[in-house]
């Protein structure tokens, strides 16, 4: 079953790190192995994390990723996905289900009508404001990751392109400091719980690792034509997955 489980994280890892969703993999798999519920999402963070970082890495060290950016959007999305955390049984999920296929269906559709941006560089003004639009984006989606989750890394990735003037490859880029920020506040609040099954998340660690390099690598070399894609098929099974749950 660890065997399964490590093979599953490097497919979903690779998934996650290209446009997201790679919790529609693990977290089926993890409750399929039997693990309770809020076992199966504490340990479902305790190895995505490293998926994330994997990928982050990959991105920074290609120079897809905005540092300046970085050093706003991380410290955010770290205290947007704490936040979202505490306020997790304020907000009942079930009515936020249909607000989420919404979002998902126009952000898919944003995403195939909008003309990708030109590569250039913004200056003066426009700089400012990107940055103050990619701060918010960091806060409120992790907020929402800490608290809900579904539909992160395209909420993000789209944001960055309609919002911020990112080309896909260098939004995926961005996208992954965000959510590895999010993953990172996440996993601090189950593992305080205690509902981190350490022996099953550090096994998938591995394959997350390797996931999230390959996946990122993908990214690099696919460009716009396979983030599209990518997003687009993520998106479609998040919305069937939400209805599924709503019905």
């Amino acid at each position: 079953m660890i065997v399964m489980l490590t093979v599953t994280a490097l497919l979903a890892g690779t998934v996650d790190a290209i446009a997201g969703g790679g919790g529609l993999i693990t977290l089926p798999a993890l409750l399929m192995a039997g693990l309770p519920p809020h076992v199966a999402l504490g340990t479902n963070k305790g190895q995505s994390v490293w998926g994330s970082g994997a990928a982050m890495i990959t991105f920074w060290r290609a120079g897809g990723i905005d540092r300046k950016q970085a050093a706003i959007a991380f410290p955010l999305g770290l205290l947007g996905s704490a936040i979202g955390a505490q306020i997790v049984l304020l907000i009942d999920k079930d009515a936020l289900r249909p607000v989420v296929i919404v979002m998902l269906i126009a952000a898919a559709a944003l995403l195939l009508v909008k003309k990708p941006p030109r590569p250039q560089e913004p200056t003066g003004d426009r700089v400012r404001r990107y940055l103050v639009l990619a701060a918010l984006l960091a806060f409120v989606i992790g907020a929402y990751d800490g608290f809900f989750g579904p539909g992160t890394g395209t909420f993000l990735i789209v944001g960055f392109v309609a919002l911020c003037g990112k080309t896909l490859p260098h939004a995926t880029a961005d996208a992954k400091v965000v959510n590895f920020a999010s993953n990172l506040a996440s996993l601090a609040a189950f593992s305080i719980a205690g509902t981190v099954a350490w022996e099953v998340a550090l096994p998938m660690a591995g394959g997350q690792l390797l996931g999230g390099v390959l996946g990122a690598r993908l990214a690099i070399r696919g460009g716009a034509g396979l983030i599209r894609i990518m997003v687009l098929v993520v998106s479609g099974a998040l919305v069937v997955k939400l209805l599924v749950d709503l019905i």
